[in-house]
């Protein structure tokens, strides 16, 4: 009765695939709510680098001219995008992997988070040491 509520049929209307709770076995609830707090920590990282990239645009006019500020705040905004937009398909992976007691999927987000901060960082500091000469 309630799997009516929720939606009709037996697959995920969006891909033709079984609904992830019809798939395999529950695994043990630790490591499903392990796997919920590791997509809320990419949803908080993607808050925080979303309010830095607005913060770099409109607080910051000490950092350089508006454009550099700009390209800084919008990097950081995509990324943050990115993030936020990836989270969900990643914890869909884990779990789906983890109820067919299959290999987890590699963490692709880290690498996109680690290189995109250290691209911004690195045009950051170049802004300030170009700035104070």
């Amino acid at each position: 009765m309630a799997d009516q509520a929720e939606g009709s049929g037996d697959c995920d209307s969006s891909r033709g695939r079984p609904r992830l709770r019809d798939v395999g076995s529950d695994p043990d609830y630790r490591y499903s709510l392990a796997n919920e707090r590791t997509f809320l920590a990419w949803i908080r990282t993607s808050l925080a680098l979303l309010a830095g990239g607005i913060a770099v645009v409109q607080l910051a006019p000490e950092l350089g001219p508006r454009t550099l500020r700009l390209v800084v705040g919008v990097a950081l905004i995509v990324i943050a995008g990115v993030i936020a937009g990836t989270a969900h398909h990643r914890w869909s992976a884990a779990e789906r992997a983890m109820r067919l007691g299959t290999t987890l999927p590699p963490n692709r987000l880290a690498t996109l988070l680690g290189y995109g901060l250290a691209i911004v960082a690195l045009v950051v500091l170049i802004v300030l040491l170009a700035a104070g000469r």
